[in-house]
């Protein structure tokens, strides 16, 4: 086992290295509701580009090696095919996911720990966007117990914001390298699938949930802005500056076969999301 995770043992080590270089403090809660053995899914809020970071680098303390089910084309650049599939992560081709979903089941009846974002990308408003059925499907399945996992402080450092011009294809933010940022991650108690449960109905429970702990984590105090200040990577109902989700709509992508929103912040009205927008985040499930 020791040879066969060589690749998630380097790629943690410089994860911790990276932080440790920015002065990045991760404060971590829950983790011991991540098992230590058998199947588990970790279902996280999906907030910047390297969320999946924190959470290896949280679950590593329980001995366990999450695969991540990420956007197929990660494995593209030269250098990252090998140790990519060494470490048994999961590509997810959004126009064609019933290969990631078979991949996952299969590393789950194995007894392996898994780790994915069911909103399928990130949020530009920064609230929980339409989830995906995929994580209730995996756990009615096989029985795994799923961990609700919120995360915040990191999308200060790279994430998605309103294009320059409000348009679709303009340029996002670049990284900020901004040393000493606080992250915080949310490890929730373990939820279930039982056999006979509605995956829509159970997926809006979800919805809810994630929902509550991500609020948790934004509204603490270390983590508001200073008065006065603009604020692009703060949720705007709670007095930010990211795009609401009305504004947020034509940017998500969110799969057409995504559950609704029932959940946090209500807009008024919704508009139709314009699904040929470029893709905001890096993990899918169907």
């Amino acid at each position: 086992m020791a040879n066969r995770e060589l690749d998630y043992r380097v790629a943690t080590a410089l994860c911790r290295g990276a932080v440790r270089a920015l002065g990045v403090r991760i404060e971590t809660r829950g983790v011991e509701h991540v098992p230590t053995e058998g199947p588990v899914i970790i279902a996280s809020t999906h907030v910047s580009y390297g969320d999946s970071l924190p959470i290896a680098l949280a679950a590593r303390t329980r001995g366990r090696f999450p695969r991540f089910l990420t956007r197929h084309d990660v494995w593209h650049p030269r250098g990252l095919t090998g140790p990519m599939t060494r470490m048994q992560h999961v590509p997810v081709d959004r126009a064609a996911p019933a290969g990631a979903y078979l991949h996952a089941r299969r590393l789950l009846a194995e007894g392996q720990s898994i780790a994915l974002f069911p909103e399928a990308g990130i949020s530009y408003s920064y609230t929980v966007r339409p989830l995906m059925r995929g994580v209730a499907a995996l756990a009615r399945e096989t029985g795994a117990l799923v961990i609700p996992t919120a995360l915040w402080g990191i999308q200060r450092i790279y994430s998605v914001g309103r294009p320059e011009g409000g348009v679709l294809g303009g340029k996002e933010p670049s990284p900020d390298w901004t040393r000493r940022r606080r992250v915080d991650l949310h490890f929730g108690e373990p939820l279930t699938v039982g056999p006979g449960e509605d995956l829509t109905e159970w997926t809006v429970k979800l919805g809810v949930r994630l929902t509550e702990m991500l609020e948790g984590l934004q509204t603490l105090a270390h983590h508001q802005p200073r008065p006065g200040e603009y604020a692009p990577w703060h949720p705007a109902h709670l007095g930010g500056h990211a795009p609401c989700r009305v504004e947020a709509a034509q940017w998500d992508n969110s799969p057409r076969s995504a559950v609704p929103v029932s959940w946090g912040p209500q807009p008024e009205t919704q508009p139709e999301t314009l699904r040929d927008a470029p893709a905001g985040g890096s993990g899918v499930i169907a």
